[in-house]
């Protein structure tokens, strides 16, 4: 197990440091030492959000996060436009279905992104709509979504802006206050490179005012509780929250700001455009338009006469390689490489490596190095 490299969309492999920190004793969730941690982890938080905004750690997965940032800022029957291109955005649609809040959907291709224009164009056709929810990072897909440019609409309507940045949020452009994103949601194991099980959210002043007018239908994932226990001195978690996630999200955190949030975002736009590259010098092909691909995550498709199973399984028993497979309808079709967290040029070159030698012994490629060679020059 310890020597399968995960070269997924999530979980992403855990820096020892990180791993070092959660072996930290377990203290008590209320006293005055975890209350400077989970300040202090709070604050790093919106530091990578890019908001004066207060944000708050969540046990939980970025599906909590996804719940509370739509559940708490309308209520049963006001209606928020989905923008659904990929599983995610089906996620945000079916969790406001849940709450009774009306949904309307703007679909999209998979494999393409929503423009703002098309954004405008369902906002201006009907007044009722109180929030937009948009997904930055479909990893299902490997398409990101123009939030900066969709900001610069959002502006301009009273709809609060609801972004999902679970598997981008210190892997691509984020920045909460400068593009007008109301409510942010994000995650442990992704681009941040904690384990799994840790969320974060952060609310503007207008999604608070919203929340103030929301009859909670929510119990654990209700923000007015995160708030109000957030704000004690020391502050603290409404209910029991994971102690050693914290720890392990606060040296992540921590790792991060060291690196330096530009220079992890380009190093995952480095590494984004080095596996394209390297995909097509193997002959694969990109799933997702080219001109929306993801900086964390590349979706390709499986070449004809090969399975999925045979495929990802002998580059994952043999070469120690673990890709992800296609969601939904894309499943057998599409496989998937995440390129996120502490992924440099190494792990490319053991992942393309591995593939090289599979695609070149079952003859789908004459040149099996023609991946690494392409990586080599992306690089230099």
């Amino acid at each position: 197990m310890d020597d399968i490299l995960l070269m997924l969309p999530g979980p992403t492999t855990v820096h020892p440091r990180v791993l070092n920190a959660m072996s930290q004793a377990v203290v008590n969730h209320r006293s005055k030492r975890y209350g400077e941690i989970l300040t202090e982890t709070n604050e790093l938080m919106s530091k990578m959000f890019q908001t004066e905004n207060q944000s708050y750690l969540i046990t939980g997965s970025g599906t909590a996060v996804m719940e509370a940032g739509i559940s708490n800022v309308l209520n049963a029957g006001e209606k928020v436009l989905n923008v659904v291109g990929g599983k995610f955005g089906e996620r945000f649609k079916k969790i406001a279905d849940a709450h009774g809040i009306k949904t309307q959907e703007l679909a999209v291709e998979w494999g393409t992104a929503v423009t703002p224009e098309q954004i405008k164009e369902a906002l201006d056709a009907d007044e009722s709509i109180k929030a937009v929810s948009v997904v930055h990072n479909e990893t299902s897909t490997g398409v990101a979504a123009p939030i900066k440019e969709i900001g610069k609409v959002m502006k301009n309507y009273d709809a609060l802006y609801i972004v999902d940045t679970v598997s981008s949020l210190c892997g691509d452009e984020v920045d909460v206050d400068k593009y007008n994103i109301d409510v942010c949601v994000t995650g442990s194991q992704k681009c941040i490179a904690a384990p799994p099980g840790m969320a974060a959210i952060t609310y503007s002043d207008d999604a608070w005012a919203a929340c103030e007018n929301v009859d909670s239908h929510t119990f654990y994932l209700d923000m007015k509780a995160y708030r109000k226990s957030g704000n004690k001195d020391p502050a603290e978690t409404p209910y029991t929250p994971s102690v050693s996630l914290t720890y392990a999200m606060n040296e992540a955190l921590k790792m991060i700001d060291e690196e330096g949030l530009d220079k992890r975002v380009a190093r995952h736009h480095k590494a984004a455009n080095a596996t394209v590259a390297a995909a097509k010098a193997l002959g694969l092909e990109l799933f997702a338009d080219e001109k929306v691909s993801s900086a964390t995550v590349t979706a390709l498709k499986i070449p004809e006469g090969l399975t999925d199973s045979d495929f990802r399984g002998t580059i994952r028993d043999e070469f120690g390689v673990e890709l992800a497979g296609g969601q939904d309808h894309l499943k057998g079709n599409v496989f998937r490489i995440g390129h996120m967290g502490n992924i440099s040029y190494k792990e490319l070159f053991q992942t393309f490596a591995a593939m090289g030698i599979y695609l070149e012994r079952n003859g789908i490629v004459e040149d099996g190095a023609a991946g690494v060679s392409s990586l080599v020059k992306s690089y230099l």
